[in-house]
């Protein structure tokens, strides 16, 4: 028997904490072995009690979340999991934590509906769980500004291109790993890009706002309507799948539905089943690191109608679920590191 994961809660609110540490050490494989009233008392005792996990507030006196998150990855990161409001406010604090490095994000929303908390709880629970246990190494915040790389233009060849369609699927650990691959795309990228990355509502579209401040390409949420084209990464919009349709002069336009309901809207599988069957051997999906299987029977689709696929590695998924997954359906064709995976799907154009 494994022993449990080992979690600290920070939070200024006594309530919050009480409510967290009831959550998890309801858990047998979760142990609650601290608190912290505030970011400074967190940083201390991540040193000195060296938990597997954290839970962190944002919004704290004396030293928020976001200040101790950096101090916690630049000295000893591990994985920290942000407790956020749903406000937009919120949405772009969550945004940030994710840049800096931190793992996950639960909704801080504990109201009367006991509906509503058990999804909490499940949710933080099966986070906790995963994030302590998996094999990757958190890495060490060295400068808090993402790199921005620039990205000659690609010299293509008339008709050289096979590939019409990138569609990146992604949840736990996602929005840091899409740095090192969204900005790594030249601005002259001539295929169409979708990203469905597993986040809340109100996430998305600040989601969106940074990675178009990180890219050459361009970069905006998901419209109903939009037209999809070369050069442009669409963010699959939190709450609603993510269908391509073709129209009858043969552009190919965005269509969001909230049929069926499903746990992850967007879905991975939903929206890769779609372009498996607008774009077939034109399209290439790329699963990368996410907890669960979404994923996998797009993936399959894809590779079913003549297209290709790739899935990140397990040393440098932050949750090697989605990525597993697909590697274990037979049908992937290259498994590649982070850092590698801009560069693959450009040669696979």
């Amino acid at each position: 028997m494994s022993n449990p994961v080992r979690v600290l809660v920070v939070d200024d609110s006594a309530f919050m904490r009480k409510a967290i540490t009831v959550m998890l050490n309801s858990d047998p494989d979760i142990k609650v072995i601290g608190e912290a009233v505030d970011g400074g008392d967190a940083v201390q005792k991540v040193k000195s009690l060296a938990p597997d996990v954290v839970t962190m507030d944002i919004e704290m006196p004396r030293l928020n979340g976001l200040d101790a998150l950096k101090l916690i990855m630049k000295d000893t990161p591990i994985p920290v999991i942000m407790v956020s409001s749903l406000t937009e406010e919120g949405a772009r604090e969550t945004i940030k934590a994710l840049e800096i490095g931190a793992a996950d994000y639960v909704p801080k929303h504990l109201s009367s509906n006991i509906v509503n908390i058990v999804n909490i709880k499940i949710d933080l629970i099966s986070k906790v769980k995963l994030l302590g246990r998996s094999k990757y190494k958190m890495k060490k915040l060295t400068d808090s500004r993402p790199t921005v790389f620039l990205v000659p233009d690609l010299i293509l060849r008339q008709g050289s291109n096979k590939i019409n369609m990138v569609i990146i699927g992604s949840s736990t650990g996602g929005p840091k790993s899409l740095q090192d691959v969204l900005p790594k795309l030249p601005k002259n990228f001539p295929a169409a890009v979708i990203v469905v990355q597993h986040m809340l509502p109100l996430f998305t579209a600040p989601f969106a706002e940074r990675m178009g401040e990180l890219c050459q390409i361009e970069v905006r949420e998901a419209k109903d309507g939009d037209i999809v084209k070369p050069g442009l990464v669409l963010i699959a919009q939190a709450g609603s799948h993510l269908l391509v349709e073709k129209g009858r002069a043969g552009e190919v336009h965005v269509k969001l539905t909230k049929e069926p309901k499903m746990i992850h809207m967007p879905s991975v599988d939903v929206a890769m089943e779609s372009v498996a069957q607008t774009y077939a051997a034109h399209a290439l999906g790329v699963i990368m690191t996410g907890m669960g299987q979404d994923g996998c029977e797009g993936i399959k689709m894809i590779k079913k109608m003549k297209g290709k696929a790739i899935a990140q590695d397990e040393e440098t998924s932050v949750i090697f679920g989605m990525p597993k997954a697909a590697i274990e359906s037979g049908v992937v064709d290259k498994i590649v590191p982070l850092g590698k995976i801009a560069d693959e799907i450009i040669n696979m154009l």
